[in-house]
Formats: structure tokens, sequence, C-alpha cells
């Protein structure tokens, strides 16, 4: 059942611009570059996760090939927590820099009665205060998508210093538990889709940064 459920899934969050007309929304001209610095994380080890930049330069996809949390017979003790933590050097026009604005999370989760599973993220920029975690809770019985909403008020959206090199970090959790369900079963959350990857889109607000003096 596992195997056909987690076939099934299908999860996607993105960070989403401002509204239209609200300061932020015009991408710079030049095409922005994304390096993957590290990935870390029992959710996202080595060769699971890509990233790959737009088009239009609104926003860049990281694609995952394994992240779900499990607890039940063929879990192993470790498996109730999937974490993945992305650091990344996003390469800017000159001129410009970026902030994030909200983030729609969207996943697939199996949970017999009496157990919970929960999702939570922040970003940060390197060398800066980090976001408060946002979390999102599940209880079963549940066997379908979830979707769930984090908000930065525009007035409040941390943007990338101006003229300086910070990584930008990204930290995601799925964790799974047990409760009271029925421990011979399997219960799980996950960030998978039906052809083994998960798109992570991030769109960006974009701002024009003061003229050096």
């Amino acid at each position: 059942m596992l195997n056909t459920l987690a076939a099934a899934a299908l999860a996607m969050s993105t960070i989403i611009i401002p509204p239209g007309g609200a300061p932020g929304d015009t991408p710079p001209p030049d095409h922005i570059t994304i390096d993957v610095v590290t990935i870390n994380g029992s959710g996202c080890r080595a060769g699971t996760a890509a990233v790959a930049v737009s088009p239009d330069n609104k926003a860049f996809t990281v694609t995952y090939s394994e992240f779900m949390a499990q607890v039940g017979p063929q879990a192993l003790p470790t498996d109730f927590r999937k974490n993945c933590q992305l650091n990344l050097r996003v390469n800017v026009p000159s001129g410009f820099t970026y902030g994030i604005a909200s983030t729609d999370y969207r996943g697939f989760a199996h949970l017999e009665r009496g157990a919970t599973a929960l999702e939570k993220a922040n970003y940060y920029f390197q060398g800066m205060s980090q976001t408060a975690y946002k979390q999102h809770n599940y209880s079963g019985p549940f066997s379908d998508d979830w979707q769930a909403t984090d908000t930065t008020d525009v007035a409040a959206i941390v943007y990338h210093p101006c003229g300086e090199k910070r990584n930008f970090n990204i930290n995601t959790e799925l964790r799974v538990m047990a409760g009271t369900s029925d421990k011979k079963l399997t219960s799980f959350i996950t960030m998978d889709s039906t052809d083994g990857s998960i798109e992570t889109t991030y769109h960006f607000a974009w701002k024009v940064c003061p003229p050096k003096p």
C-alpha cells in the first residue's frame, strides 16, 4: 500500500511574489543563475535534489527525488523525521536584490487513525537572523493531498542586502508520529510525485538597489 500511495503523491511548494502592482513584482531584465553550494539532510541526500531557474527570472525550482517521513513495521527508527537544508548562491544582476513574500506548500500524507504529522520550514540569508519556523499539523485518519500557506506582509519582507554576497538557506522538515495508531500499520507524509520528483518553486520579490555613492 505504501508504494501505491507514494506513487500517487504530488508535492509542490511555491514562494509567490507580491500581488500585481505591489513593490518588487518586476524581475530584472538579465537572467539570474543559482549555484548549489551544499545540500544536507536525511530528506535530500547527495544526488537527490537539483535547482533550476525559470526563463522569466521570476522563480527557481528545487526538485527532489526523495523526501518522505514514515512510521510503521518497515520503517527505521530514524524515518519518522526527514529534513533538508539547501545552501544556495543566487547570482542576481547588478542593481537588483530579492526577498520572499509568501509560500504555498503542497504534499501528500497517509495517516492512520491516531497518527499525526507536520511540515515546517524557514529560510534566511547567511549571517542574518532566521525567519521563524512556520509549522502545519495534520491528524489521522487522513489519506489525501495537503496544502499549507505561509505569508509575510509586504512591509516585512527581508531582502538580500544590496552589494553583498550572502548565500540563501532553505530549511524544510517533515515529521510523522505514530501516536495511538496501530503500530502494525504504516503512516507517512511525503514530498514526492508520480515521476519520483517534487518541485518546490520559489518566486522572487524583486527590488532595485539604491545607486552607489
